[in-house]
């Protein structure tokens, strides 16, 4: 048990963030994907929400879409809600919003925990 919660993701997390490159520069956000990524740009780490600007949940689909595209990426388990994709803007959801990732993610491993 006192293994923390990365230490099964980083492996997968890896794969993801070296297949985005290529994808994620060849494409556009919609508009819904667009409004999702924008408010990781505010959030320490490039946390993306759970909820949108009126409350409601963000469409699964939506996220989904955007970790597929590589605009982000699974970040933590949410211990209260395990099935909430908690994620976080990946270096080309930076770049596709057309900003630079902050310098210390790419100082610590990207913004996470050494696996």
């Amino acid at each position: 048990m006192g293994r923390g919660p990365h230490k099964e993701k980083c492996p997968e997390v890896d794969a993801q963030e070296a297949l985005a490159g290529p994808i994620a520069a060849t494409r556009r956000p919609s508009e819904a994907q667009r409004r999702y990524l924008e408010r990781g740009l505010t959030q320490a780490g490039g946390k993306l929400p759970l909820f949108d600007r009126n409350g409601r949940e963000v469409s699964r689909k939506t996220i989904e879409s955007c970790v597929a595209q590589g605009w982000a990426t699974a970040w933590i388990p949410n211990p209260i809600k395990p099935d909430w994709l908690v994620c976080r803007l990946t270096e080309a959801g930076y770049r596709v919003l057309g900003s630079e990732p902050p310098l210390e993610r790419t100082a610590t491993a990207k913004g996470r925990p050494p696996c």
